[in-house]
């Protein structure tokens, strides 16, 4: 989403680098690129003007004018102001002292309120608590449907006694959603309420009443991150007519500018406390500004990654791999099989592309990221999993016949199946080394680099001598002319010159200046 803001800051910042001291000019020239790309990401008016009032004043200051690389301290500011509009600090959600907690969902029709009332279920469930959906829009049709469905999929309860499509009180369901979550020991309840394709007072008057009948303890207002600054618009007028206390962003893996995401914080006084940004229920978490700014501009956001990985990866899993890696036999105990494991764990992280987006600089290679094709990673566990067990454990059995059956197997060419095998191979080869502290292989001289002496004298010794033939015709003339040189060389002197003995021998006239 936020791709053209990141491209335009990176450019920007570009541009001061090498700097020893920055001008005013300098600085009006930065402000004003960073001004036009809040601009083009469609922040809000206000938003922008108060960004860019702090950002020149403390370029002015004396953390930049006296700083030794003034060109960080630009883009430091600029990401501190940034964690500043998004927020500041994560907002963590407020439970009740004594359960059930009642979370309230309000916004418009087609911000996603139904499918994040499952997401957000499967993340408090993930925490070990025991959430209950609560179905109060029961005006859109199939909305009660749509919301057992995704409850069924988050593995966790519904409350839908009435069928919707226009039939029920929604204020009575969600009273008596209350005692019933009490009565099945649910300690969280999440309200699905209804939407309207825009702000009118009956939406206004049942929202209004629906938080007065169960007296949430948070109201969160569910924006679609793709509508602009209409979402500023709405957000107000939520705020002024039934009041929210954080907001969350659904979309927020589209291909809009991102400015209502930059601006509500800012505008409603009311923080971004979950993002939404993908399709599945996982992808879902709660919101940290501070990564979010680092993901802007392009620093990558590596905790969020970390998290990932610790709920994807196993302790003792990882630790028994390592050990295989680091063992005597150089990573031979590590087999295809175990590769297939730790390639499907790097799956259940999520799409491959988003992982690498959350590394620092990938910005600059976005392109071949987004083409990168997801499939690949299932071909790869066909191609393993067409193999026999004894395969699996001992790849250097595949021979051209196994490949064959092996392609056959899994529906692709012969020669990706001997790809497969040679690049893991080399992958195991050079993990083994990394996990024995070899550091990376290939660079010689360099101590825990995979170099050092005892590399060096191989690498001399393998140089030694030159190949002979195979053809022993050609073979027998090398040794001839081999036999002859030497010859000359045991007549003459040093370099091949004539011997001593030779009293008529003369330097050459252009050698005579150097003597």
């Amino acid at each position: 989403m936020f791709d053209t803001l990141s491209d335009r800051l990176s450019a920007t910042f570009k541009n001061l680098r090498g700097k020893g001291r920055l001008s005013e000019a300098d600085i009006d020239a930065t402000a004003r690129e960073i001004r036009i790309a809040l601009l083009e990401a469609d922040v809000a008016l206000p938003v922008v003007r108060a960004f860019i009032a702090n950002v020149k004043e403390r370029a002015r200051g004396v953390e930049v004018s006296q700083a030794l690389n003034p060109a960080q301290q630009v883009v430091k500011i600029v990401n501190e102001e940034l964690v500043s509009i998004l927020g500041g600090e994560t907002r963590r959600l407020r439970f009740a002292k004594t359960a059930p907690t009642v979370i309230m969902l309000a916004g418009l029709q087609g911000a996603g309120k139904t499918t994040l009332a499952g997401k957000l279920g499967l993340w408090l469930k993930g925490q070990g608590h025991s959430p209950l959906l609560v179905a109060c829009d029961l005006q859109r049709p199939n909305a009660v449907n749509q919301l057992s469905v995704v409850a069924e999929r988050a593995g966790v309860s519904v409350y839908a006694p009435e069928p919707g499509n226009g039939v029920g009180d929604p204020v009575q369901v969600a009273k008596d959603s209350i005692e019933f979550a009490k009565a099945k020991v649910h300690d969280i309840v999440i309200v699905d309420t209804a939407g309207r394709l825009g702000i009118d007072q009956e939406l206004m008057r049942q929202a209004a009443d629906i938080r007065d009948a169960v007296s949430p303890d948070e109201i969160l207002f569910v924006v679609d991150a793709m509508i602009g600054q209409d979402a500023v618009n709405t957000a107000e007028a939520f705020r002024d007519g039934v009041g929210f206390d954080g907001v969350v962003l659904s979309k927020l893996d589209g291909d809009a500018r991102g400015g209502a995401a930059l601006s509500i914080a800012h505008v409603t006084g009311k923080q971004v406390m979950f993002a939404s940004n993908g399709e599945k229920l996982e992808d879902f978490d709660a919101f940290h500004p501070d990564r979010m700014a680092s993901r802007i501009l392009d620093m990558g956001d590596l905790l969020t990654l970390i998290e990932q990985a610790e709920k994807t990866f196993s302790q003792e899993e990882a630790a028994k791999m390592a050990s295989k890696l680091s063992s005597s036999k150089g990573g031979k105990d590590f087999t295809l099989d175990d590769f297939l494991s730790q390639m499907e764990q790097v799956r259940k992280m999520g799409s491959i592309s988003k992982l690498l987006g959350m590394l620092p600089g990938m910005g600059q290679i976005k392109d071949q990221i987004s083409n990168i094709d997801e499939r690949d990673i299932d071909r790869t566990a066909a191609i393993i999993k067409s193999m026999t067990p004894k395969e699996r454990a001992e790849p250097t059995l595949i021979n051209g016949s196994r490949r064959a059956r092996i392609a056959k197997g899994s529906g692709v060419e012969v020669s990706a199946v001997k790809s497969l095998v040679e690049r893991f191979f080399e992958a195991r080869k050079m993990m083994s080394k990394m996990a024995q502290g070899g550091g990376m292989p290939g660079m010689p001289g360099m101590p825990g680099m995979g170099g050092g002496p005892g590399r060096q004298k191989k690498q001399v010794k393998q140089a030694k001598g030159k190949r002979k033939s195979g053809n022993p015709m050609k073979r027998k003339a090398e040794e001839a002319a081999a036999a002859e040189r030497r010859e000359q060389a045991a007549q003459g002197g040093a370099f091949g010159l004539p011997a001593q003995e030779d009293k008529n021998f003369e330097l050459p006239d252009e050698f005579k200046k150097f003597m």
